[in-house]
């Protein structure tokens, strides 16, 4: 009897490691979404099949587009461009791609993080285009931001400066849609930080998989002024499982965290979300669903090609949801040297005249950036 039971368990413990899809590999990871184990070309395969799906299901792209993908050097903007080449050759989208940079002028972080995108570059043979805030913002780079307003609340100002860099350098490039590297985890720390902020706008459209208005790449007065498309194509996957992709595929990465970072509000929502995973990995993925269930409630429309009607700042012409866009408010603050108070909620508002004082809506913060 003891033998039987002996042998029972050393088959049931072989079963286990045997992959769950293929049934010849040594399982070496167990999927967080189904719990499936699978061996390392099957998870390969996996996660490259369910980032098609989501780019088909969600028409996220068309046939001879240009697109723009914004790249760090961390992970999850690696792994995009990785996969993003990947499927496009294997199943003939059509696309041109571009790497976009940003560099934010944060010394001994920023630089080295640009070289690996530099190397990813030329791996990929991909063009790379690279901006930074100290030519579009007069000077104003991230150290010199916390210079003046100290490590508080610096993400305020990085993530407002961020979102409109991509969106010029998306723009110069003639891109017709720029795509970003968030994850599941990313929206749904997302979703948690718009709830306990009870900002209901931008909770309306924290999971979209798509936003923006569709575009032709151009740039002529005669055009209805709108946001760039933005596309999220890893919005179903999880971190864990893009580490383990890029860890496994042996890609050139930048993983040390931004130095301002740890300050940042949504800190807290991601310790939240690193819970509920370990409690029900699927918690992250339903945040999303009902999220975008949201959306099209408030809408009546799908969450994907959510738009908002927008128009080009008085200051500086590039596209604003107000007549004078976050980042110029923000500017100003920091060339009058009151950059501390335009982290206080609605501060902002107060710098200009009152026929420019128009509210904020949700499309000119930092369109679900990493930081708040």
């Amino acid at each position: 009897m003891v033998e039987a039971v002996r042998i029972s368990c050393a088959n049931q413990k072989r079963k286990c490691m045997v992959c769950d899809r293929c049934r010849g590999g040594k399982a070496q990871i167990q999927r967080l979404r189904d719990r499936h184990r699978l061996c390392k070309a099957c998870f390969f395969a996996e996660f490259e099949r369910e980032v098609h799906e989501t780019i088909v299901h969600h028409d996220l792209f068309q046939v001879g587009e240009r697109i723009a993908i914004a790249i760090s050097g961390g992970k999850d903007s690696v792994v995009l461009a990785h996969v993003l080449k990947e499927l496009n050759e294997r199943h003939q989208y059509g696309l041109e791609l571009v790497l976009l940079a940003i560099d934010e002028g944060i010394h001994g972080y920023r630089d080295a993080s640009l070289a690996a995108v530099k190397r990813n570059s030329s791996a990929l043979g991909l063009p790379l285009v690279s901006l930074s805030y100290d030519e579009l913002y007069d000077g104003w780079t991230m150290d010199r931001v916390v210079s003046q307003i100290g490590r508080t609340n610096n993400c305020t100002f990085c993530g407002v400066f961020r979102r409109q860099a991509l969106e010029r350098g998306a723009r110069h490039i003639r891109a017709n849609k720029l795509a970003t590297g968030h994850n599941a985890d990313d929206m749904a720390e997302t979703v948690f930080l718009n709830l306990v902020r009870g900002d209901s706008a931008r909770l309306r459209h924290s999971a979209d998989v798509m936003t923006g208005a569709p575009a032709n790449g151009g740039t002529s007065p005669d055009e209805t002024v709108h946001w760039l498309p933005r596309v999220k194509p890893l919005l179903y996957m999880y971190e864990k499982e893009i580490v383990m992709y890029a860890y496994w595929k042996r890609l050139d990465y930048f993983a040390t965290e931004c130095v301002y970072a740890p300050n940042a509000f949504r800190t807290f929502a991601r310790d939240l979300v690193k819970e509920l995973e370990a409690l029900r990995p699927r918690a992250i993925i339903d945040t999303l669903t009902a999220a975008q269930a949201l959306s099209r409630h408030a809408d009546g429309v799908s969450a994907v090609g959510t738009v908002t009607a927008v128009k080009q700042c008085a200051r500086c012409g590039y596209v604003s949801s107000q007549v004078i866009c976050k980042a110029c408010i923000l500017l100003e603050h920091l060339r009058r040297g009151t950059g501390k108070e335009a982290t206080h909620r609605h501060a902002t508002r107060s710098v200009f005249s009152a026929s420019d004082q128009t509210s904020c809506t949700e499309s000119c913060a930092a369109d679900q950036c990493k930081c708040p």
